[in-house]
C-alpha cells in the first residue's frame, strides 16, 4: 500500500516537473492513479474487515474456552450423580439379596404383623401371597395389572388400600419398603406393549414396582420409607419352563426391611413423579388363563388369543 501511494505522488510530481505532456499521455496517467487509488482503498477496507473478524474470532475462542469449562462442570456433576445412583442401586441390590438369604422357618418381622400379614393374604389368596420368614409380600401379575400394562386393576387398587393400612399401623410404620418389580423370561413383543412405553422387560417391571409405590403413597405411606427396583427376568423364583412357573415369576414383591427408619413429615403423595399411563388393553386373569404379558399370543382353554 505503501508502494502504491508513493507511485501516485512520483506520478504526480513527474507531471508538475516535465511542464507540458499530451493531453493522451495525461489521460493514461490519470486513470492509473484512480486505479491504485481505488485499489488503496479497497485494501485498506479489506485490512479494516480482516481485524474485525480477527477480533470476532479472538471473542469466539474466549467464549468457547468459558463453554469448555462449563461443559466440564457439568460432566463432572452428572459423574457424581451417577456415583450417588450407582450406590443407592448397590444398597438396594444388597438389601434384596439379604432378605432373600434368610434363612427359612424364621419369622423376619414381629409376630404380631407377621400374623396381621398372614391374615391379611389369607383373605386375599388369588392376589398375593405373604413369605414370613423373609417378611415379603408377593402381589401376583396376572391379577394385579391390565394385560401387558403397568395399570393397577379396580381390584388391586382396593386391596394395595388395605395392605397401605397395615404399613401405616403403628407395629409396621417404622419399617423401610422395597418395591421389588419381576417379570417371566418371554421378550416384550406386543406393539400395544412397547407403544405404552414398556419397551422390554425392565421398563414393564420397573413401570409396575413404580405403580404399587405410587398407590401405596395415595394412601399415607410416606415416601421415604420406600425404595422401587426393576429386576426384569433376573430373579425367577419357579423355572420359567413351564406356564404356571412363568406365572409365579410375574410378581411385584414389597420387600419389608427389619431396619427402622426415621421419616419427617409425608410429601405431597399427589405429586409423585410417574406420569399417568392408560391401559392399552383389557385382558385380565381368570380361569381361562389368560397370560399377563406382553407376547404376541397367549393361550387359553379354547387356543391362542391375541394379547392386548
Amino acid at each position: 500500500m505503501a508502494r502504491m501511494a508513493k507511485f501516485v505522488g512520483v506520478a504526480a510530481l513527474g507531471l508538475a516537473l516535465s511542464g507540458c505532456v499530451s493531453q493522451e499521455k495525461y489521460n493514461a496517467l490519470k486513470l492509473d492513479r484512480d486505479s491504485l487509488a481505488e485499489q488503496l482503498g479497497k485494501s485498506q477496507n479489506d485490512s479494516a474487515a480482516a481485524r474485525a473478524e480477527a477480533d470476532a474470532l479472538k471473542g469466539q475462542l474466549g467464549m468457547l474456552g468459558q463453554n469448555n469449562q462449563g461443559i466440564n462442570g457439568l460432566v463432572s456433576n452428572l459423574q457424581q450423580q451417577n456415583a450417588t445412583l450407582q450406590a443407592q442401586l448397590d444398597e438396594l441390590n444388597r438389601r434384596y439379596a439379604e432378605a432373600m438369604n434368610r434363612p427359612a422357618g424364621l419369622t423376619a418381622l414381629p409376630k404380631p404383623l407377621s400374623d396381621e400379614l398372614s391374615a391379611f393374604a389369607a383373605q386375599n389368596p388369588d392376589l398375593l401371597d405373604f413369605d414370613a420368614a423373609r417378611g415379603i409380600v408377593k402381589f401376583k401379575s396376572d391379577v394385579t395389572f391390565a394385560s401387558g400394562d403397568a395399570t393397577v386393576t379396580a381390584r388391586a387398587k382396593d386391596v394395595l388400600g388395605r395392605f397401605a393400612t397395615i404399613l401405616n399401623s403403628p407395629a409396621a410404620a417404622g419399617y423401610e419398603l422395597m418395591v421389588a418389580g419381576h417379570t417371566d423370561n418371554t421378550r416384550v413383543a406386543n406393539p400395544n406393549t412397547m407403544k405404552a412405553g414398556h419397551h422390554d422387560n425392565w421398563y414393564l417391571s420397573a413401570h409396575r414396582a413404580i405403580t404399587v409405590s405410587a398407590e401405596l403413597r395415595n394412601h399415607n405411606v410416606n415416601p421415604q420409607r420406600l425404595g422401587v427396583v426393576g429386576y426384569a427376568d433376573q430373579r425367577p423364583i419357579a423355572s420359567n419352563a413351564s406356564e404356571s412357573g412363568k406365572a409365579q415369576n410375574r410378581r411385584v414383591e414389597v420387600l419389608i426391611l427389619p431396619t427402622t427408619v426415621k421419616v419427617g413429615p409425608p410429601t405431597d403423595v399427589a405429586s409423585g413423579g410417574e406420569t399417568s399411563r392408560t391401559s392399552r388393553g383389557n385382558g385380565v386373569a381368570s380361569k381361562r388363563g389368560v397370560m399377563n404379558k406382553d407376547s404376541a399370543t397367549v393361550k387359553t382353554e379354547s387356543g391362542p388369543v391375541l394379547n392386548k
